[in-house]
């Protein structure tokens, strides 16, 4: 399985141009850490790229990503990815044995927390947001009250990188992809 392949599944099964950013965001994150612990920068993405693909068609914990994994089967996507991603699921208890099952798990949730600081600064852009910023708005609990802060704690204790610098990583990141997340803002870049 190949990025256009995969990318091909996200546009078959994801109409919601906010969830495919998420997809994308959490898809060069795990790129970011891939290349920083010398890991399958290819596998690392696609992980990223496919765990929320079938989100829309199964907006369930009794479904999704459960239901979603026949279909990256029938597809041809390897079971050893497949497994990491259904790995980003709490309520499946699978084992985070691996480095790349705790980086999807690490890298999930924060990107949007991150997304939702940047948009609400006057430029409107990953390039000028740092942690320190999404470290003010994370003590506002009113801010982006939908998002975990605990797990997403734990998610980066378990990964063992500090959580500030792992928001650093994830925005630097981030950042490589802007224009595709409609995050460059009003910053020339």
């Amino acid at each position: 399985m190949n990025r256009e392949t995969a990318l091909s599944i996200v546009r078959e099964f994801v109409k919601n141009e906010g969830l495919v950013r998420h997809m994308l965001s959490v898809e060069a994150s795990m790129r970011f850490y891939a290349e920083k612990f010398n890991e399958d920068i290819e596998a690392w993405g696609l992980i990223g790229l496919l765990h929320d693909f079938d989100w829309e068609i199964h907006p369930t914990l009794e479904q999704h990503p459960q239901a979603g994994s026949a279909i990256l089967r029938e597809r041809g996507v390897s079971e050893d990815i497949i497994q990491d991603i259904l790995s980003h699921a709490d309520h499946l208890n699978i084992a985070r044995d691996t480095l790349r099952r705790k980086a999807i798990c690490a890298c999930d949730e924060v990107t949007g927390l991150i997304t939702a600081v940047a948009l609400v600064r006057p430029s409107k852009s990953l390039y000028d947001l740092e942690a320190s910023s999404v470290k003010k708005k994370w003590k506002d609990k009113a801010f982006a009250a939908g998002t975990n802060r605990a797990e997403m704690e734990h998610a980066a204790q378990e990964f063992g990188v500090e959580l500030w610098e792992h928001v650093g990583n994830v925005i630097q990141a981030m950042r490589k992809i802007a224009p595709e997340l409609d995050l460059v803002g009003n910053i020339q870049q």
